[in-house]
């Protein structure tokens, strides 16, 4: 089974209702996704529903919280995750020395974890020649908020602190930003509110009307600053 740990905070909750953003992310990271899939950090499946349409093999929703893993289990009863979905109770320790995918994803979850570059090397092991690992991370040191430290995350990240991560026979093919409109309102948080959490009015409206000037934005931007950051690795060896 591995290694298994309660799961701290209930943003999850919240963040489920940000449909724009995942489908926003979800046109960024397509191009990796291959037949054999690994999500680390799966939750309550919301990440894994925005590929419930997605033409592939396996898709292994691996997580480490029991509550969480009995929620995915209930929603593939009732029929809420694909039929390809094979839910996995456990961190990487789980999975066996031969299991290896095309693509390993880690949807805002490689902040939570405090041995990151351990996390990175080990899950490169598990990629086939060719095969993608795909982090999505919030982004920028100082943006750090209480609300991060109190869900449980170590760190954010830039370019720079997440490059430093790259495990061997892997090589870096992509690293930019997501979302410069929502930069905003989390430094106004920073700033003046210091809210431990967002509410769930905050998060539609930033969903409902930022995440959609962000598309364009970005574009203008180069995708060179954000709120989120996207680094892509592939396996070499």
């Amino acid at each position: 089974m591995g290694e298994t740990f309660t799961y701290v905070g209930d943003e999850l909750q919240v963040f489920q209702h940000a449909i724009n953003w995942k489908k926003y992310w979800r046109r960024k990271i397509s191009p990796y996704m291959g037949p054999r899939v690994l999500e680390v950090g799966a939750g309550l499946g919301a990440s894994t529903r925005q590929f419930a349409d997605y033409d592939c093999q396996t898709w292994v929703a691996l997580e480490p919280d029991p509550e969480l893993v009995a929620v995915l289990h209930q929603h593939q009863a009732d029929q809420v995750l694909p039929a390809h979905c094979v839910i996995r109770e456990g961190t990487l320790a789980a999975l066996d020395e031969t299991d290896t995918f095309d693509t390993i994803l880690y949807i805002d979850v490689l902040e939570h974890i405090e041995a990151d570059r351990q996390e990175v090397a080990a899950a490169a092991r598990h990629l086939k020649p060719g095969g993608y690992l795909v982090v999505l991370s919030p982004a920028f040191q100082f943006l750090y908020t209480p609300f991060d430290e109190a869900i449980g995350h170590y760190r954010r990240y830039t370019k720079k602190t997440i490059g430093q991560l790259s495990p061997e026979n892997c090589q870096v093919v992509r690293g930019y930003y997501l979302d410069a409109v929502g930069m905003l309102p989390s430094v106004g948080n920073l700033l003046f509110l210091k809210s431990p959490q967002p509410s769930l009015n905050q998060i539609r409206f930033w969903d409902r009307f930022l995440v959609p000037v962000s598309r364009v934005v970005d574009r203008l931007v180069g995708y060179r600053f954000g709120r989120s950051i996207v680094y892509v690795w592939q396996r070499t060896g």
